[in-house]
């Protein structure tokens, strides 16, 4: 900052300059204005129309430059500054601006207020069928089918050792895990069908449905239950074999694939049988259900964790029953696209 002093010869030297700013000035005025001024290659202090104002000497004699341009606002001139377009749009929040022209689409609820999700649409959710038989159970008969049974029994004792009575991450493993069949088999599916030039008769979208559904009870409980470094580390480890597993067991034999994730399914059922008994015990918190799993199944807005666990039970029913029709299918030994594939079943 300038001293006292200092700001009195910027206030003359303006005073001296003013009527010649816009005019020719004389060789002697130059010399005497640039011997004066040239110590004053800095900010001036002096508030000049509220632009922060540089005086500097040179062969045109005294210029006067700011960092901003003449007739522009400066912020405190302007205490609502107009908000971009973007800004506008988006609620305060600046939008993406894209150069192709691709712009999200503003989607709102039945009751008008705006959709605050993106990885799933309104037309996207549904309610749960809660009726659904429980109880179901394809007893064994092959040997494929006592290997695909054992098999999930064999995964269950490790599970149970490791989360005991902790549900919410039992559920949250159980889902991690649960997600990746239906994406192995609706890509060989997809890969089978560009190799083959024909239809899959619905049955890669029904399997990437099931994937997506899957996925969709990994995000409402990790609203639930955080889940600490290891068991992340774990997540990747088992993910990390069990893809790799199923997709050559799926190479292998679909019939065999399918029948597991149909064993896999019933033991997904027994645990969160096991879930609720807990919640009606007291044993774990009736918290409020998650706001996102209040708009994917269309719960009511009081909903708790009870209903959120109870509408996944009934899914992972309706995808123990794709899963072993999907097996009978091969074992009658025909093709998954000469039986209708049960899109949207839930």
């Amino acid at each position: 900052m300038m001293s006292r002093g200092g700001a009195k010869v910027v206030a003359s030297l303006l005073k001296s300059a003013r009527p010649r700013l816009f005019s020719t000035a004389t060789t002697s005025t130059i010399r005497s204005m640039s011997h004066e001024t040239s110590h004053l290659l800095k900010p001036a202090a002096a508030d000049l129309a509220g632009v922060n104002t540089w005086i500097w000497s040179g062969a045109g004699g005294v210029r006067f430059a700011s960092t901003a341009s003449l007739g522009e606002k400066t912020p405190s001139q302007d205490e609502n500054p107009k908000k971009t377009e973007d800004e506008s749009s988006t609620g305060g929040n600046k939008g993406i601006a894209s150069y192709w022209g691709v712009e999200p689409n503003k989607i709102t609820k039945e009751d008008g207020t705006e959709w605050k999700w993106n990885c799933f649409r309104p037309w996207e959710t549904y309610k749960a069928d809660l009726t659904i038989d429980l109880s179901k159970h394809h007893v064994p008969t092959t040997f494929l089918d006592r290997l695909a049974y054992w098999t999930v029994k064999s995964l269950r004792w490790p599970t149970d050792l490791f989360f005991q009575r902790r549900y919410g991450c039992r559920a949250m493993m159980l889902e991690t895990v649960a997600a990746v069949p239906g994406m192995v088999g609706g890509m060989l599916l997809h890969f089978k069908s560009l190799r083959r030039f024909e239809q899959s008769g619905g049955w890669i979208k029904a399997l990437l449905e099931e994937a997506e559904n899957e996925r969709m009870h990994l995000m409402t409980f990790m609203e639930v239950a955080k889940p600490k470094w290891y068991e992340r580390a774990l997540v990747i480890t088992v993910q990390g074999v069990f893809f790799n597993a199923y997709f050559l067991g799926y190479l292998i034999s679909p019939k065999f694939a399918h029948r597991m994730v149909g064993y896999l399914e019933e033991e997904a059922i027994h645990s969160y049988t096991e879930f609720l008994k807990e919640l009606d015990k007291g044993n774990i918190d009736n918290v409020p259900a998650p706001a996102i799993a209040i708009d994917y199944w269309r719960l009511p807005a009081d909903a708790t964790l009870r209903d959120v666990v109870m509408v996944v039970r009934a899914d992972e029913a309706h995808h123990r029953d794709v899963n072993h029709f999907a097996s009978d299918i091969h074992y009658q030994g025909r093709e998954l696209k000469e039986a209708p594939a049960p899109v949207g079943y839930h």
